[in-house]
């Protein structure tokens, strides 16, 4: 039988865990490339031979999925792998047709074919959408489990910007191991509050490999979600963050749906800062697409170092990039944290922006008068350099424009949640 030539289109997460779990030793197909988007500068790289295993002796090449159309033809392709999250379902089924009309079938994969069964009890908190409050639910429930007496592990959803080959399967437990791992900021800001409570990390591109190693040590595996895509492992309990300030995308999004349709309980996070009539809108989609869960609502304070920093002055506001772009929050908790606490005017980095910052608000034009921190983490350092040069000129503008000399006309809010 002639294998059946796969393209892939991913993001460096769930594109490459389908691959390990599904193709990676199946003589029945040949996967020819992989696509990506969403994540900068991971296209003109490899999957690695190493990692591909015996059938890819050369690895497989990763192309930008705007080459799609071409890859098709070019590879002779059979068969189309959706595999990244956070989509509305509109967007998916457009795919689907570019797919169709370039005479490729087009999958999406379900839990049966993509999540690995693990011998130790599995927790997983996902979400409906990226920034929704993953992260600190998660770690509320590890917490949780350590006061009743158990050793849990922190398996986190991949992030694989360096050498996938060396990232294979990775251990965090001290600050020493983030460094020896060579972290980006991204990373840190997801890890390290884990370590501080005394919960080891485990990540990389193995998901397989990463879970057999985590499963000789713990008592229980935590799976820390990430965007809004399902666990990579079947789960023995689904917690699942709802977001009311998004009210409606339990049902527009891929794969959030599918989370609402898998889950045990629902959290209805940031009820606090939602509207209630949001609240209630989402409590009632919850339970009509899956009655049988229970719902907790949840609240998620903010709080500030120095509320004088903020009060009556001029804010630059950052947030958490991924929620603001693909995430299409126009803000964040930075921003209610400005207004919160009395800033007097949040400014608009818009109308100064330039290079990498300017391309990010024309291509997520629904992005408010916040910055998203998108260079924070996996981008070049040339990036987080112009970040940090665009925030100082920013702030030189603002110091032209008034303010006592022996007060700071600006205070700059930066998310202290970590990105959920």
């Amino acid at each position: 039988m002639t294998p059946i030539k796969t393209l892939i289109m991913g993001a460096a997460g769930r594109d490459f865990h389908n691959f390990n779990v599904f193709y990676r030793d199946n003589k029945d197909y040949e996967v020819v490339a992989f696509t990506a988007t969403q994540i900068p500068n991971i296209e003109g790289r490899k999957y690695p031979a190493e990692l591909a295993g015996s059938l890819y002796p050369a690895g497989i090449p990763i192309y930008p999925e705007s080459e799609l159309v071409d890859l098709i033809k070019k590879f002779k392709v059979d068969q189309v792998v959706f595999a990244y999250s956070d989509v509305p379902h509109e967007v998916v089924m457009h795919k689907a047709s570019t797919v169709l009309a370039a005479g490729a079938d087009f999958r999406l994969m379900g839990v049966n074919s993509t999540q690995v069964k693990s011998v130790k009890p599995v927790v997983s908190v996902c979400a409906v959408r990226t920034g929704s409050g993953k992260s600190q639910t998660t770690r509320r429930v590890s917490t949780i489990l350590r006061e009743l007496g158990y050793k849990v592990a922190a398996i986190r959803h991949p992030m694989p910007y360096g050498d996938l080959v060396k990232q294979k399967v990775q251990r965090f437990a001290t600050y020493a191991d983030l460094d020896k791992h060579e972290c980006t900021i991204e990373e840190r800001e997801e890890y390290e509050p884990h370590i501080d409570n005394g919960v080891i990390v485990y990540a990389g591109v193995d998901y397989e490999a990463i879970l057999r190693e985590a499963e000789k040590e713990v008592d229980i595996i935590l799976w820390d979600g990430g965007n809004n895509d399902f666990s990579f492992y079947q789960s023995d309990l689904s917690i699942v963050v709802a977001d009311p300030h998004r009210a409606g995308h339990e049902y527009k999004y891929h794969p959030g749906e599918t989370n609402v349709r898998l889950a045990d309980v629902f959290v209805i996070n940031k009820v606090d800062t939602a509207e209630p009539g949001d609240v209630i809108a989402v409590r009632n989609t919850l339970h009509e697409l899956n009655p049988g869960a229970i719902i907790i609502e949840g609240a998620s304070p903010l709080f500030v170092d120095d509320p004088d920093a903020i009060r009556g002055k001029r804010v630059l506001v950052v947030e958490d990039g991924p929620t603001l772009t693909h995430g299409e929050m126009a803000y964040g908790a930075g921003w209610v944290a400005a207004k919160r606490f009395g800033a007097g005017e949040i400014v608009d980095p818009r109308s100064c922006a330039v290079g990498t910052i300017h391309e990010t608000f024309v291509k997520y034009p629904k992005t408010g008068n916040i910055l998203p921190a998108m260079g924070s983490g996996f981008w070049p350092a040339f990036i987080v350099q112009e970040a940090q040069c665009f925030i100082w000129w920013v702030i030189s503008i603002n110091i032209c424009n008034g303010g006592p000399d022996d007060d700071p006309p600006m205070a700059i809010v930066q998310r202290t949640l970590t990105p959920g």
